[in-house]
């Protein structure tokens, strides 16, 4: 074949500069800057995820829960917090939420449900209330009124007992003794000739009868002064039943008038009269706490002067737990910890005295209770990173309520005083924002979640490349700049992101919707622009951010690039060599990819064990590289044993690598080394190869072909240019071609070439710059073309082996 023939096989393959990049002509924009854009109000793209949110958003029914899918940096948290933000201005159902203490059984506290804005009014209602009772009650009980009527009912009782005593005195008198009254007992003393206490010496010069008759006398005295003793006893009891029921009605009367005066304040709302009863029950029965210890009497502070004022008059308190006072709307709740006990709330301990106490007060809510008839937004990444906080907000979701409890208790051996308070219905839509990974993981193995997440509102990341997108990325960029302070961007800016952004999507027809990667380079032109002096952001700064973001990040692509330039890795790219090709591999260092070359070998010799992909034998290839080698054996028996058996071993290796190989996007690169081994025609080293191929020898797209790229295109050109390198792609990868403006330039130039091919055969015509060949009607090769001489080769193995075996 003729040098024309041969350069016209490359000219059909090769790619023009305008192939290689989508261009943004700045002209197509009628602004001069963004600062004459209008501001962004919805998020750019993500069509099916604004249509699938609006409709989940409007499910009100059980089970319509979302899940917010997509990788990171597309928008999603911002894009939820600014619909459900919008969404949640609607005008909803909510409440204030109160625990209050149960009189009945003070470790069940008692919830209620009241209406907004009506929680702190309670609350602020019984904080006036305990004030002013500790006014009223001590006041009514100094009251002159109060005191005058009091000493009239003790003098009642003790002219009662006066007359008791001097009946039982003339008693005792006629018997010959005098009475003494010690508290309530009276005691006998034996009286004298002279009316007067007998002395003891003259109670010892008495003699037997006398003394007899003096103790009869005093037995029989003792049975009157039991009876006046038990009569004043129960006088005793009577001033005190007396007194107290006086005390209480006093109480009583300052009591009612503050609880009649709040019952006319709530009176429409019953669970507030109903808890306003008990309140009064309560403080009838246990007015004396208002009252002054008379042990403190002389005291001077005045925190003194009640008896553990804080303690007692605490279970009179309200524990708001939510207020929606102040809520416009729904409210809408970002989880930013969510803990078991943040999520669902918990009951605080507070260390007394050596001992682990709590009551009522101590009840603080979750991110349930904030939220309830309202939005809960959670990170998949956060909750299921959290012990049973995934498990407590199911049992939420599922019961419909909010019950506060210790999981401490269910681990510890330790029975601790706890309180049960009374659960809260729930009413909430919960908004989980996490990758498909996750979700995939949660629908597969747990049903409650396929229960529970019924929508899921996929975010996509790329978008059509269109006017309408083009103009709201500018819309994007105005809106960001305007919200921090940075500098707007020219036009020729606005295009050379619209390129980056297309860069990123790896596709000429679709913009990605990663912003974060894009916010990046806003803040870094930025910098380069303040660095530089320039008020304006232009194309020179966003090349100037795109070059330095790179240099930061490729010391290890400079690494290896320099020892292929002092020949520590072989790889020629010049000359021909047989059974040995240029593959393209690209490294992921996480946020920055590059591409560099691998030489591929390939040795061929008879024998029936077909492939050995050493990289296997090694145990260093991956399992798609391994299907990608099983491919090759099915293209090379269909192309070349319709008549004859495959009598071939063919060794294939991936030169100097130790790190592993994965993927099939060398697979045809592995073929032409095969082929080019076969039939002993010399492969160019100039050109490297990235592609997939199938059992019928058609090329199939592969991934991060413009890195592949521009990584050979820096070995060749650190090698020196020779105006006949270049790349072989699959001709599916074209629109995904967005190459630096180094390499477009250089194929303007004729420096370096891109060739898309659709079968091997294309391929190898290029890579060796002989025919293919085709089959004729018998299924034979002409004998000078590459399929000829391979077919040829391994009718010889065949033949060998034949004869081998006779």
């Amino acid at each position: 074949m003729g040098n024309s023939n041969k350069q016209s096989i490359r000219n059909q393959a090769a790619l023009a500069p305008q192939d290689l990049k989508r261009f943004v002509d700045y002209s197509i924009f009628k602004f001069e800057s963004t600062e004459q854009v209008e501001k962004l109000t919805n998020i750019v793209g993500q069509q099916r995820a604004r249509t699938v949110m609006n409709f989940g958003l409007h499910v009100n029914k059980p089970g319509y829960h979302l899940y917010v899918c997509g990788i990171e940096g597309t928008g999603k948290t911002s894009y939820v917090n600014s619909i459900v933000n919008d969404f949640a201005k609607r005008d909803g159902t909510l409440f204030d939420w109160c625990y209050v203490n149960n009189f009945e059984d003070e470790y069940k506290p008692k919830v209620l449900k009241l209406p907004v804005g009506l929680g702190k009014k309670l609350q602020k209602s019984m904080e006036n209330l305990l004030k002013d009772l500790k006014e009223d009650i001590p006041s009514a009980f100094n009251d002159e009124n109060h005191q005058k009527n009091r000493t009239s009912i003790i003098k009642k009782y003790k002219k009662k007992e006066e007359l008791i005593y001097k009946s039982t005195s003339k008693t005792a008198t006629d018997h010959g003794f005098l009475i003494k009254q010690s508290g309530t007992t009276i005691l006998t003393i034996p009286m004298g000739e002279d009316g007067q206490p007998i002395s003891e010496e003259a109670y010892g010069l008495l003699d037997e009868e006398q003394l007899a008759t003096i103790a009869k006398d005093s037995a029989k005295l003792q049975e009157t002064i039991l009876e006046a003793t038990k009569s004043i006893l129960h006088f005793e009891q009577e001033l005190k039943r007396s007194l107290s029921g006086f005390d209480h009605q006093t109480a009583l009367i300052a009591i009612d008038f503050h609880i009649d005066e709040l019952v006319k304040i709530y009176k429409e709302c019953s669970e507030v009269i109903r808890y306003l009863k008990y309140v009064r029950k309560d403080l009838v029965n246990n007015f004396h706490i208002f009252l002054p210890d008379e042990s403190k009497k002389d005291e001077k502070q005045i925190g003194l002067l009640f008896k553990d004022d804080h303690q007692a008059l605490k279970k009179y308190t309200i524990n708001l737990l939510v207020d929606n006072s102040e809520t416009d709307g729904m409210p809408v709740i970002s989880a930013d910890n969510p803990t078991f006990y943040n999520l669902i709330g918990k009951v605080v301990y507070e260390n007394r005295m050596g001992a682990m106490n709590t009551d009522f007060t101590k009840i603080k809510p979750g991110y349930l209770h904030d939220a309830n008839g309202g939005y809960l937004l959670i990170q998949a990444k956060d909750i299921f990173t959290k012990g049973l906080a995934w498990e407590g907000i199911k049992r939420a979701l599922l019961t419909f309520k909010l019950q506060i409890e210790n999981i401490g208790e269910h681990t510890s051996s330790i029975a601790t005083a706890s309180v049960n308070p009374d659960p809260i219905p729930l009413d909430i839509k919960v908004i989980i924002i996490g990758n498909m990974d996750i979700y995939r993981t949660l629908y597969n193995y747990d049903e409650d979640f396929r229960k529970l997440f019924k929508i899921r509102v996929d975010f996509d990341i790329e978008m059509e490349y269109n006017q309408d997108n083009i103009t709201g990325l500018a819309r994007f960029i105005h809106t960001h700049c305007k919200k921090h302070g940075l500098r707007h961007f020219d036009r020729t800016a606005v295009a050379k992101l619209v390129e980056y952004s297309s860069r990123l999507a790896e596709h000429q027809n679709k913009l990605s919707t990663r912003f974060n990667r894009q916010v990046e380079m806003i803040y870094e032109a930025d910098a380069w622009a303040n660095m530089m002096g320039d008020d304006l952001i232009s194309a020179k700064h966003i090349e100037k951010a795109i070059q330095e973001k790179i240099y930061r990040s490729n010391l290890t692509e400079e690494k290896i690039q320099a020892r292929i330039d002092e020949g520590s890795i072989l790889i020629d790219t010049e000359g021909e060599k047989v059974g040995q090709v240029n593959g393209l591999a690209v490294y992921d260092l996480g946020e920055y990819h590059f591409g560099k070359p691998s030489r591929i070998t390939a040795t061929t010799f008879m024998g029936r064990k077909g492939f050995v992909n050493i990289e296997r034998e090694s145990q260093m290839s991956g399992n798609i590289h391994n299907k990608g080698v099983y491919i090759l054996g099915g293209y090379l028996g269909q192309k070349f044993a319709q008549k004859y058996p495959l009598v071939l071993t063919a060794h294939i290796a991936f030169e100097q690598s130790y790190g592993g190989v994965d993927g099939d996007s060398a697979s045809s690169t592995e073929l032409y080394a095969i082929l080019s081994s076969l039939a002993e025609i010399p492969i160019d080293q100039g050109l490297a190869v990235t592609g997939s191929v199938n059992q019928n020898g058609e090329i199939q797209p592969i991934g991060g072909v413009n890195e592949k790229i521009e990584g050979f295109y820096n070995v060749c050109k650190n090698k020196g240019l020779t105006g006949k390198q270049g790349v072989l792609i699959p001709h599916q990868n074209v629109k995904n071609l967005m190459l630096n403006d180094e390499v477009i330039d250089a194929v303007r130039d004729g420096q370096f070439h891109i060739y898309k091919v659709q079968t091997i055969e294309e391929g190898i015509e290029i890579l060796t710059n002989v025919p293919a060949g085709q089959p004729n009607e018998y299924g034979d090769y002409d004998k000078e073309t590459v399929y000829g001489k391979v077919a040829a080769k391994l009718r010889m193995f065949m033949e060998i082996s034949k004869e081998q075996e006779k």
